[in-house]
Formats: structure tokens, C-alpha cells, sequence
């Protein structure tokens, strides 16, 4: 016979199993329509390309298109997943976290957007033109589509996540599983992983490494600032209760 806890536990466990299964399931739907509409936006992102893209094989194209379409499907999905997240922690928050939390779902999908948007519009053409200008008047410049768009998506992708660091650490401080000195102590070793993740993010040159730690310095800043506002606002609704 089971026991009160041993329920409660399967109970979770179904809970969380019916909140991946809608995820999984919001994530083929956006795949699905993302696919059917890759190749307008394959074309859009080469359109102004001043050099050429080749292909080796046949089963290149497709694996464009399927990454192509997984970029888009992972953006449609977050707010979904964000929701479903939302869900699966609320009973066991109070009704102003429940609130407050909520509120940050919709700045993830935005900040991914714009992280993807800063990586595309500003790192990825200074760095590319940097690197094409190492080559004039020595190489034949030959680009894959397949490593084209590798070398896109580790200058894009990557900002995506890493531009919602600021809500992630607000929505934990809500909790109360983070604080702005918790933070505030760990700097030097976050300086340490941040500089480590955009040395691995981007190609080996010094410039590239420098164009992505700053921002990432930049918004770990934010995030201890804005983890300060909230933890603050956090103590002033203890106290008043």
C-alpha cells in the first residue's frame, strides 16, 4: 500500500511528465511550421551575402533547414515552456510570487529575441568581416553552407540564452534561492565561467573574445542589480505582511 508521500511524489511526478509532453509537443508543432517556411527564411539570411555558398553533399541543405527550423522552434517554445514551468512550481508559491513570477515569462521570449538579434545585427558582421579581411590577397575564399551556418548560429545562439541570464537570476531571487550578495560574492568566479563560456562560443581570436565578454560582463551586472531591486521590494512585502 503506498504511503501519503510516496503518492504526493508519483503525483509530482505525473505533473511534470504531462508539462514535458505539452512542451515536447508545442516544439514539434512550431518545427513543423518553422519547416515549412525555411526556405524564405534561408534565403533572407543570405540574401546580402557577398560571397557564395557551397555544398558538398545533398544532405547538406537539410541539415540547414533543420537547424534553421529548430532555432525557430525553440523561440516559439520558450514562453510556452516558461508557462508550463510556471505551472508545475506554482503550488507551492504564494499568491504575490505567483504574480510576480508570471510576469517574467513574456520578458524571455523577448530577451531571447533580442540576444539572437544583438549576435546577428552587431558580433556576427564585425567578427565575419574581421575574419574575411585576415584572408584578402592570400586565400580563395570558399565558404560550406554547412559551416557558414555553424559558424552563424555560435555567433547568435548563444546571446539568445544568455540574454534572459537577467530575468533567470530575478525569477530565482524571487524564490528566494538567490540574493544580489550571494551574487555579489561569487563575481570573481562568474567573471571566470563567462569569459570561459565566450572564449568557447566564439572563434580564436582575441577580437571575437573581447566583443563577447563584454556584454556578458554587462549583463551579469544587471542581473545583480535587478536581483538587488527585487530582494528589496522581496522584504518590504514580509514586512508589511
Amino acid at each position: 500500500m503506498s504511503t501519503p508521500h510516496e503518492m504526493d511524489l508519483i503525483g509530482h511526478f505525473e505533473e511534470l511528465r504531462k508539462r514535458l509532453i505539452i512542451i515536447l509537443g508545442t516544439f514539434m508543432v512550431f518545427l513543423i511550421l518553422s519547416f515549412v517556411y525555411v526556405e524564405d527564411i534561408y534565403h533572407w539570411l543570405v540574401q546580402d551575402l557577398e560571397v557564395k555558398l557551397a555544398i558538398l553533399g545533398p544532405s547538406d541543405i537539410l541539415w540547414v533547414y533543420l537547424v534553421l527550423s529548430c532555432v525557430i522552434a525553440t523561440s516559439g517554445t520558450i514562453p510556452i515552456a516558461a508557462f508550463q514551468v510556471w505551472l508545475f512550481v506554482r503550488p507551492a508559491l504564494k499568491e504575490m510570487e505567483r504574480k510576480v513570477t508570471l510576469a517574467y515569462i513574456p520578458a524571455l521570449f523577448f530577451l531571447f529575441i533580442a540576444g539572437i538579434s544583438f549576435g546577428y545585427f552587431v558580433i556576427f558582421p564585425i567578427v565575419f568581416q574581421f575574419l574575411l579581411s585576415l584572408s584578402e590577397d592570400m586565400f580563395m575564399t570558399f565558404f560550406t553552407t554547412e559551416k557558414y551556418f555553424q559558424f552563424l548560429l555560435h555567433m547568435t545562439l548563444p546571446f539568445g540564452f544568455l540574454f534572459e541570464l537577467p530575468v533567470v537570476i530575478m525569477f530565482l531571487t524571487s524564490l528566494g534561492v538567490l540574493n544580489p550578495y550571494r551574487l555579489q560574492k561569487i563575481r570573481k568566479y562568474s567573471y571566470f565561467v563567462l569569459i570561459v563560456t565566450a572564449v568557447l562560443i566564439t572563434p580564436p581570436d582575441l577580437l571575437s573574445d573581447i566583443l563577447v565578454v563584454i556584454p556578458l560582463i554587462f549583463l551579469y551586472e544587471c542581473s545583480v542589480l535587478l536581483s538587488k531591486v527585487v530582494y528589496r521590494r522581496k522584504q518590504k512585502l514580509s514586512l508589511a505582511a
